[in-house]
C-alpha cells in the first residue's frame, strides 16, 4: 500500500511540474508581442534593371502589364501590375543545392524550419577593406567561437565583409583590375567544410555576388559553392546590412517564393535583433 501511494505522489508531483512548465511557457501570441519590440533589420537589397549580378546572367527587364489610366499599360488599365523577366539569382537570392548539383533540393523542397534560424555573423570588414582578396579562414572562425561560444548546429552563419556598401555599383563590387579580374572577398573551404561538417550549420550566406573570391570567380571556380550545395543544404548571396547587426544573439528570417522545382529566387530575409 505505501509503495503505491509513493507512485500515486510521484506521478503527482510529475504531473504538477509538467503543468508549471506549461504554464510558464510564452504562447505564440506573447512571443509575437516580444518580439514585436525588439530591432528588425532587412538584409535584403531591393532589385531592379541594372543592379549588380553574376557577369553570365542578363538584365531584368520590366514592362508595365496595367497601368491606372489608358495609355501605359501593355495589356489594360485600372490598376497597377507589372511582368518581371529575370534569372532566379538575382539580386538578394536563394541557392537551392540543385542549382549546382541535379538531384538535390529545388527551391519549394527547403523546408519552413530552414527559413527560421539563429543568426550568426563573422565580421572581417576590416580584413576585407586592407585585402579585397581576403579569404575567411578555418582560424577566423574558430577566433569567434573563443570570443562567443559553439557556433549552434542549425544556425545560419554569415560573412561580413562591408562589400554591400558598394552597392548598386556594379563596377565597385566587381572591383576588377586591368587584366579584367575581380577582386573581392570570399570563403575558404576549410571554414565552410568545419561549420557546415563539424558545426551542422544550416545555411549560410555573404554580401558579394560568389562564394568563392572574385580571382576564382574570375576564372568561373565555383568550387566553394559546389561544396556548399552539395552538402545539400542553400546560400544566400548578395546580403545586405550585416553591420547592423550583432556578432550573436539574432534570428534571421529567410523566405522566398515557392516556384516548383526552382533553380533559385530572389529572397526577402531579414533580422530580429536585440533592442
Amino acid at each position: 500500500m505505501k509503495i503505491i501511494l509513493r507512485v500515486w505522489i510521484s506521478l503527482a508531483a510529475n504531473a504538477l511540474m509538467v503543468a508549471r512548465m506549461a504554464a510558464a511557457e510564452p504562447s505564440l501570441l506573447e512571443i509575437q508581442k516580444i518580439l514585436a519590440q525588439k530591432k528588425f533589420v532587412d538584409l535584403t537589397h531591393a532589385f531592379a534593371p541594372g543592379i549588380p549580378h553574376w557577369h553570365g546572367f542578363p538584365d531584368e527587364k520590366r514592362e508595365t502589364a496595367y497601368w491606372y489610366e489608358k495609355g501605359k499599360g501593355s495589356i489594360g488599365e485600372g490598376f497597377f501590375s507589372e511582368v518581371y523577366t529575370h534569372v532566379g539569382q538575382w539580386g538578394t537570392h536563394v541557392d537551392p543545392p540543385a542549382h549546382f548539383i541535379r538531384g538535390l533540393r529545388t527551391v519549394d523542397q527547403i523546408t519552413l524550419q530552414e527559413m527560421v534560424l539563429p543568426l550568426i555573423v563573422i565580421d572581417v570588414h576590416a580584413e576585407s577593406a586592407k585585402d579585397p582578396d581576403y579569404t575567411l579562414p578555418l582560424e577566423r572562425v574558430k577566433k569567434w567561437e573563443a570570443e562567443h561560444g559553439p557556433i549552434p548546429a542549425g544556425s545560419f552563419v554569415a560573412m561580413r565583409t562591408d562589400w554591400s556598401k558598394k552597392w548598386p555599383d556594379s563596377s565597385a563590387m566587381e572591383n576588377k583590375d586591368e587584366s579584367g579580374v575581380s577582386h573581392y572577398p570570399g570563403w575558404t573551404l576549410p571554414a565552410l567544410k568545419y561549420l557546415f561538417g563539424e558545426r551542422k550549420i544550416t545555411a549560410s550566406g555573404h554580401e558579394t555576388t560568389d562564394t568563392d573570391p572574385g580571382i576564382a570567380a574570375s576564372k568561373d571556380d565555383a568550387t566553394l559553392e559546389t561544396y556548399i550545395l552539395g552538402t545539400n543544404h542553400y546560400q544566400i548571396e548578395l546580403l545586405a546590412n550585416l553591420d547592423q547587426v550583432p556578432e550573436s544573439g539574432a534570428v534571421v528570417i529567410v523566405s522566398f517564393p515557392k516556384p516548383k522545382g526552382g533553380s533559385g529566387f530572389p529572397a526577402r530575409v531579414f533580422a530580429i535583433c536585440p533592442p
